[in-house]
């Protein structure tokens, strides 16, 4: 069982090796986690701006979201991870002057296809749902709706500070100054929703 598992990971490792994915899968990973902390900071904020009493229909709406940000990209970087990598194999085929259909590349091009697509459509949700989890805790009595917005704007600030963390460490450069760029992105958001809903 312990030695199928590893030498399960070995297969995954070498396939982005071969695949060169890693760097690749970090962006998408970044990209689709920011976009969905900011678009639950979206709805959040909205929904304060109008005054709804009623958690559901946040976490409907944010659910609904969620969902549609989820299949968007598990089905959208699924086919365009697919198409680049069959366009890639076909180059490297003809280069060699061989067919690599029962190849280690062959092999290696299928997976990173899955393994993008699965990357891209959970990281928005994830980073979403992290900004429902006051109002699906309003449901059940544990906060009082008021509250829940104010503790879902801390906790998406929160994951846009930490996402900025991990673009720094990336990059090899001030974590702290990536930090506070993407939650400053999250403040001008809020900002600019305020104002609309004054107008």
């Amino acid at each position: 069982m312990i030695k199928g598992v590893r030498t399960f990971l070995r297969r995954i490792r070498l396939y982005l090796q071969i695949t060169q994915m890693s760097p690749i899968a970090r962006r998408y990973f970044i990209k689709n986690g920011f976009d969905g902390s900011m678009t639950l900071l979206g709805i959040v904020v909205g929904a304060w701006v109008v005054r709804n009493p009623d958690p559901k229909i946040i976490v409907t709406a944010g659910l609904g979201a969620c969902l549609a940000m989820g299949v968007s990209g598990l089905f959208g970087a699924y086919m365009t991870e697919k198409a680049e990598r069959k366009r890639n194999l076909k180059t490297l085929e003809a280069t060699m002057l061989t067919d690599l259909s029962d190849s280690i590349h062959n092999d290696a091009s299928d997976f990173v296809s899955i393994y993008a697509a699965i990357i891209d459509g959970a990281s928005p949700m994830l980073t979403a749902v992290i900004s429902l989890v006051p109002f699906i805790l309003t449901l059940t009595g544990t906060f009082v709706i008021w509250d829940a917005y104010i503790v879902s704007v801390i906790l998406t600030l929160i994951t846009l500070f930490s996402l900025g963390l991990y673009l720094g460490r990336i990059a090899k450069e001030n974590i702290l100054l990536y930090g506070t760029q993407t939650v400053a992105a999250g403040i001008l958001t809020i900002a600019i929703i305020l104002l609309l809903g004054a107008i």
